[in-house]
């Protein structure tokens, strides 16, 4: 069983400060567990939020972020009709240096992964490469 994780994840949440004035305030909570096996049940839980459910960049935490986050569905029509799978695992592991990764608002999975699979790198690399896999199959046709 493993252990309660103590990484955070931005989630929005919606609140209203008046009548006419809407604010989106960014709170953090713990990353829930999720199997390695399930790309999508590890972007649900960890990337939708900010990406969308449907990766296009309008999650409920969005419009709470300095940098808005990219459209993942439109990776593949960005790098001339070729899904960037080694940029992708480079921005997953926390190797690319991207504004919105790093910062407290954009997690570096790679790390995160590396908790959650306490420690197995095996399982670091089977979750960066399955997330990928999801991604890629969220590609414009």
């Amino acid at each position: 069983m493993r252990a309660v994780l103590f990484l955070t994840v931005v989630l929005g949440l919606v609140t209203f400060a008046g009548a006419q004035d809407q604010q989106t305030e960014i709170k953090h909570t713990t990353a829930a567990p999720t199997s390695p096996a399930s790309g999508k049940q590890m972007f649900m839980a960890y990337c939708a939020s900010c990406h969308g459910k449907d990766a296009k960049g309008d999650g409920p935490a969005a419009s709470a972020l300095k940098l808005a986050p990219a459209d993942l569905t439109a990776l593949a029509s960005k790098n001339g009709g070729k899904y960037p799978a080694a940029k992708v695992t480079s921005v997953l592991s926390g190797q690319a240096n991207l504004a919105a990764h790093g910062n407290k608002e954009m997690p570096v999975w790679g790390p995160i992964f590396f908790r959650i699979s306490q420690g197995h790198e095996s399982e670091v690399q089977m979750r960066i490469a399955n997330l990928n896999h999801y991604i890629e199959s969220l590609q414009a046709k």
